[in-house]
């Protein structure tokens, strides 16, 4: 799970943000998805940019994340936010010190990678509440899936 909250005089946003999901003996993990939490989804972002002072910088797949193995897990997110007015934002978030783990041999997905850009300047965030000014960016690198299967 990926949880980014952002807030500030007069709004407030909660999302989830998708990954990747862990591989199997069927086939590959799918990438990019909500996968641990029912009845949420990515917010649209002509809604998000509409309804708050933000401007999505970048939603992609992270390439490479998933892990290796007869079947690959799914790659992760990157969602990137940038603020146009001053807000708190906060992560909660899983499988950032290491990744999922593979099954029957399969390689560990990538960790999550998240950072903040304040004054120009990325730095590493570990998901505590921090005060940003208008052009400070939040950026959440989900996790990818396990895979699974050892490769001959």
């Amino acid at each position: 799970m990926s949880n980014l909250t952002l807030g500030g005089d007069a709004f407030a946003a909660y999302e989830t943000v998708g990954g990747g999901q862990g591989a199997s003996p069927r086939g590959p993990g799918p990438s990019g998805r909500q996968l641990h939490m029912t009845n949420t989804r990515a917010t649209d972002p002509e809604v998000l940019e509409h309804r708050l002072p933000v401007r999505l910088v970048r939603f992609a797949l992270r390439p490479d994340t998933g892990g290796s193995g007869i079947h690959r897990g799914g790659d992760g997110l990157v969602r990137e936010v940038e603020l146009l007015a001053p807000a708190t934002a906060a992560l909660l978030a899983t499988r950032r010190d290491a990744g999922a783990p593979g099954l029957d041999g399969g390689g560990e997905g990538a960790p999550g990678d998240d950072a903040i850009r304040c004054g120009g300047t990325w730095q590493v965030w570990e998901g505590d509440p921090v005060a940003l000014q208008p052009g400070d960016r939040v950026r959440v690198g989900t996790p990818g899936g396990g895979g699974w299967g050892r490769l001959p």
